[in-house]
């Protein structure tokens, strides 16, 4: 089996960690990662990451194995997956899934499957499904992620019970974003699950406030909660509190994301500008991924 594809996908921001109740909610953001999916039927798939040669490429390995699997069983998998991403890695941008959701559409663009709405296609919610369970076999998730990797393939803000791999809602909002992303890293698949789960009365509250689409309330008290269960500083987001329409660590952090208005951010990028790391103004987006 031979082809090619290649696939774009988005990073996103939190609304509501899903580690303390299995229910979570995230928003996608104008950052992308690019997958290349070459297939050759070798019988191995080998994984690289742009301008990172020792990452762990792992979950786009799997991405590809589960896709073919599924869509071509009598195929035999092998070939090569590279990504080339803006959104940091171990970051809290739903960096996995990105990678996850644009490898799993570029290997069907590669074995001529569409995606779509068609009958004979491929949903990209079922696309994304796939990748939800790369990333459980890769183990480099706690919750399975499908409301990170939701947001990331369908843009607009999403609300999953991550425990049934099931979409609540969807809609759409159109915001600007105030990323900060300090130098350290944090791993997901490390976050301190019990310790979030003690924070599950706030986790609710957020659930709520999400469902009546109150999103920008909801994500400021979800990042107040989840900064002290996992010990990350809440003085970025005090800083924006007065300026932003909501404000939250992003994931198991460490970047915090604040949305609001582009003029109303600006005094935010300048207190975030004095503190160690990158700051970048963006977008939300609507769109999701797509294959190219």
């Amino acid at each position: 089996m031979k082809g090619r594809g290649r696939a774009v996908a988005l990073g996103a921001g939190t609304v509501l960690n899903a580690l303390a109740t299995g229910v979570g909610s995230a928003f996608a953001l104008d950052v992308e990662t690019t997958a290349t999916v070459e297939l050759d039927g070798s019988g191995r798939i080998e994984g690289a990451v742009a301008e990172q040669p020792d990452a762990d490429t792992r979950l786009v390995e799997r991405c590809v194995e589960l896709t073919v699997d599924r869509y071509s069983p009598d195929e035999r998998v092998g070939g090569h997956v590279r990504t080339e991403s803006e959104v940091p890695m171990a970051a809290g941008l739903k960096s996995s899934s990105a990678a996850a959701n644009a490898t799993v559409l570029a290997t069907l663009s590669a074995l001529g499957v569409d995606v779509g709405d068609g009958p004979a296609a491929v949903s990209r919610l079922d696309a994304c499904r796939l990748g939800v369970a790369a990333a459980r076999d890769a183990g480099v998730t706690v919750t399975g992620a499908f409301d990170d990797a939701s947001a990331s393939m369908l843009g607009g803000v999403t609300l999953t019970d991550n425990t049934a791999d099931e979409l609540r809602s969807r809609e759409e909002r159109d915001w600007d974003a105030l990323v900060w992303t300090p130098p350290e890293r944090a791993y997901s698949a490390e976050a301190d699950v019990s310790r979030c789960e003690r924070v599950a009365p706030m986790a609710r509250l957020v659930a709520d406030l999400a469902s009546e689409g109150r999103y920008a309330e909801a994500m400021t008290v979800n990042g107040l909660a989840f900064s002290a269960a996992l010990g990350f500083p809440t003085e970025p987001a005090i800083e924006a509190m007065p300026h932003a329409a909501g404000v939250s660590l992003s994931g198991t952090g460490p970047s915090v994301v604040a949305v609001g208005e582009r003029a109303a951010l600006e005094p935010v990028a300048a207190a975030w500008d004095e503190r160690d790391g990158t700051t970048r103004l963006t977008t939300t987006r609507t769109d999701g991924a797509r294959v190219l």
